[in-house]
């Protein structure tokens, strides 16, 4: 089965496909609609063969279904038909999920990815179980507004990963962590790994677009 993932950040929306060696992108942005995002998909990998569809999505996902609009993409999301604008299968799963889910090594693992906001997964014992921490109080704000991009901008490098140290610290404990893993494209800024985490990249992201189309994955 020939594979197209699709990973769709604030600022860029990320392809590969099955059986290629390269990765191509695309801005994304406010003004990123969902038909726009198909539009300019299918003439960026108009060259690419592929039978089936992942989506990773930056906003909640139930049951393969986006339910609510992004924070930092155009609106029209939620109801959008994937599978008859690309007349292939789709599957949509939360962009954190799908990087969980690309680096998971088995047991009970926490995904903390620092980008542009704070993406929040974890995967139980091979159930992937996506979770919206980010706006969940903390200090004067939310988790989200210390140590996703907005907090790292206004407070500076030192303060941010001070704040990220302490809610990997929080997040890892409530949670009973077994395997802590960290990701986002502002991951690059800490001097070092959390105690007990190990670091993943775009690549799991990627990767667990494939995975989704596993028959051993579950969701829910």
């Amino acid at each position: 089965m020939k594979i197209l993932v699709i990973d769709v950040g604030g600022t860029h929306v990320k392809l590969q496909a099955s059986g290629q060696r390269t990765r191509r992108k695309l801005s994304s942005g406010p003004g990123l609609t969902p038909r726009r995002m198909v539009r300019a998909v299918g003439d960026l990998v108009s060259d690419w063969t592929y039978e089936v569809v992942s989506i990773g999505f930056p906003s909640r996902v139930s049951r393969g279904k986006i339910v609510a609009e992004p924070a930092n993409l155009g609106r029209g999301w939620v109801g959008f038909d994937f599978s008859r604008a690309f007349g292939r299968p789709v599957k949509i799963i939360n962009d954190a999920a799908m990087q969980a889910l690309g680096a998971y090594q088995g047991g009970h693992m926490l995904f903390l990815g620092f980008g542009t906001g704070l993406g929040t997964a974890m995967i139980a014992d091979g159930v992937i179980v996506p979770m919206e921490l980010a706006h969940l109080p903390y200090k004067k704000a939310t988790y989200e507004d210390y140590v996703g991009l907005r907090g790292l901008q206004k407070n500076g490098k030192k303060k941010w990963r001070r704040d990220v140290a302490d809610v990997v610290t929080r997040l890892a404990i409530a949670l009973e962590t077994e395997d802590l893993v960290i990701g986002g494209g502002n991951s690059k800024h800490l001097k070092k790994v959390p105690p007990g985490g190990r670091m993943c990249t775009n690549a799991d992201a990627i990767k667990g677009g494939y995975r989704l189309w596993s028959e051993h994955v579950a969701r829910v």
